[in-house]
């Protein structure tokens, strides 16, 4: 028998409450500097408001979420600065970690892990933003287990929650999925000849070349804005 989000335990309801709202974020569904409107998120989702701020203050321990005054929570805004900063962080312990699965991890896991790769490229043919979403968190989530030092696999986990929240836009452009696809491809078959160096290698250069997508995309969206703004403002 399934059950609707008000049927479950208090401690489930909440758990359910923050993962609907954690990948409504990072998929998109809910854009960053948007306002979360409590009355219109509790209808939605058939909860109560004690439920939903719970909910809320997990996500604002994690970044997605921001508190604003006189305006209540809202997704967070990343700033270019900030977003260097994630990135050069990202790209030390992500390459760490690709050097060490490929040193440690089991067969089963590096299957795993080639499992994970397939549904991604069969997503990305299929230009399926849900799908290589779900397929590159799968395969995040093989490599940072099988990396063997659960400090890097707990802050990675929260640091890949920040930056999915430019990751998901700036991944479908046309010009950066199947290359992206095709940098975890080329770690994959690194990991496959347990050739360490060159997974550390090939992994390092995935995350520059994702923060130059990333960082693209964030500063056509400055832009927008102050054109939108200065628009606005003649109009006035």
């Amino acid at each position: 028998m399934s059950l609707t989000l008000a049927e479950l335990k208090p401690e489930t309801l909440r758990a359910q409450v923050e993962n609907h709202l954690r990948d409504a974020i990072t998929s998109g569904k809910l854009l960053a500097g948007q306002k979360l409107v409590e009355r219109e998120l509790c209808a939605s989702m058939g909860v109560s408001r004690p439920s939903l701020r719970e909910a809320l203050r997990k996500l604002e321990a994690e970044k997605l979420i921001v508190q604003v005054p006189h305006r209540g929570p809202e997704v967070a805004s990343i700033t270019l600065a900030e977003a260097r900063e994630l990135y050069a962080l990202r790209g030390m312990l992500e390459s760490y970690v690709a050097h060490e699965f490929t040193r440690l991890a089991s067969d089963e896991a590096v299957g795993r892990l080639a499992s994970a790769v397939k549904r991604l490229q069969a997503a990305g043919l299929k230009k399926s933003r849900a799908d290589v979403l779900s397929a590159k968190a799968e395969f995040y989530g093989v490599l940072f287990a099988g990396a063997g030092n659960t400090l890097v696999q707990e802050i990675l986990g929260g640091l890949m929650s920040r930056v999915s929240l430019l990751r998901g836009a700036s991944l479908m452009r046309t010009d950066r999925l199947p290359s992206s696809i095709k940098e975890i491809s080329a770690l994959l078959t690194c990991i496959q000849n347990r050739d360490a160096e060159r997974a550390q290698e090939v992994s390092k250069t995935h995350v520059l070349n994702a923060e130059v997508a990333a960082l693209a995309m964030l500063e056509k969206q400055m832009d927008d804005l102050k054109q939108t703004s200065t628009i606005k403002r003649k109009t006035a």
